[in-house]
């Protein structure tokens, strides 16, 4: 039997969120065997890749909720709009002929596009790490190539620091740098899907933890068509409610969103324990 736990973007709020959800679920259905965090292979995207990398370093899912609510942040304080970001996005896709074009014209824009300097932004990220070495666990960490839009899943075998391969995946294009990478530059795993369920392929239960309303739709990647492909896995789904998005507010990624968004996961986790317990067992 081979679980696959999937954690998906959704910010600064969603790593949060995602953490609230995952103790939640162990508050009422501790009895889970393995736990969720010792799933035999985790997919992480843009904050899932954060949270996959948080949560698979030996810390307790108590002392990493407990950080998200505390003042303290290594974040760097950005103001940013989703509705205007997505506008901007989709804008940049304009007469793209496939997904992979897409992804490049948004590469060629997040290139271009005034952002912190590399360094400042991996130290930000950086800080978000209880350990800066890959687990000896199979995490999946998705980027994109933002000169050729191609998907690039970064693991312990790709020879790439854990801090940069959470960079990239986290690098959402228009706020943050790409991400240097050898000869490459890389921007958020995201670009190609919010969740990339289907990167765990091969698993025989998946569990997608999402911080989007179920029905959503979603501007790049179906998480349906990739449930499809998943087959013959059997997949449930967590989502977010009407209060973790209240939560999140209009800008995610502010650090500001943490302790709101936790406390919602957390209740979220809550209500979905014993059918993911009894999914999971």
């Amino acid at each position: 039997m081979i679980r696959a736990l999937v954690l998906a973007g959704g910010g600064v709020a969603g790593i949060a969120w995602e953490l609230g959800v995952l103790l939640g679920i162990r508050d009422a259905a501790g009895d889970l065997r393995p736990p969720l965090e010792a799933a035999d292979l985790i997919v992480g995207t843009s904050a899932g890749s954060t949270v996959a990398a948080q949560i698979t370093s030996g810390q307790d899912l108590e002392t990493l909720f407990a950080a998200q609510l505390s003042a303290h942040s290594t974040e760097i304080p950005v103001d940013v709009d989703l509705q205007d970001l997505m506008a901007s996005l989709t804008s940049a896709t304009a007469g793209a002929l496939s997904p992979s074009q897409a992804r490049q014209r948004i590469g060629e824009w997040a290139l271009n596009a005034a952002t912190v300097d590399e360094p400042a932004r991996r130290a930000a990220v950086a800080g978000r790490l209880p350990s800066h070495e890959w687990p000896d666990r199979r995490i999946l960490l998705p980027a994109v190539d933002a000169q050729t839009g191609q998907l690039i899943v970064f693991t312990r075998d790709s020879g790439v620091a854990l801090v940069d391969a959470v960079t990239a995946s986290c690098a959402v294009p228009g706020v943050w740098p790409p991400v240097t990478i050898g000869q490459r530059r890389y921007i958020d795993g995201g670009m190609r899907s919010a969740t990339n369920a289907d990167l765990a392929s091969g698993s025989d239960r998946v569990l997608v933890i999402t911080p989007t309303l179920a029905g959503a739709p979603a501007p790049w990647g179906s998480l349906d068509d990739e449930i499809e492909r998943l087959s013959p896995a059997a997949v449930q789904v967590v989502h977010a409610d009407e209060a973790s998005q209240a939560a999140f507010g209009p800008n995610p990624l502010s650090a500001t969103t943490r302790g709101a968004a936790a406390r919602a996961g957390r209740a979220v986790g809550r209500r979905h324990a014993t059918d993911v317990a009894q999914f999971w067992n």
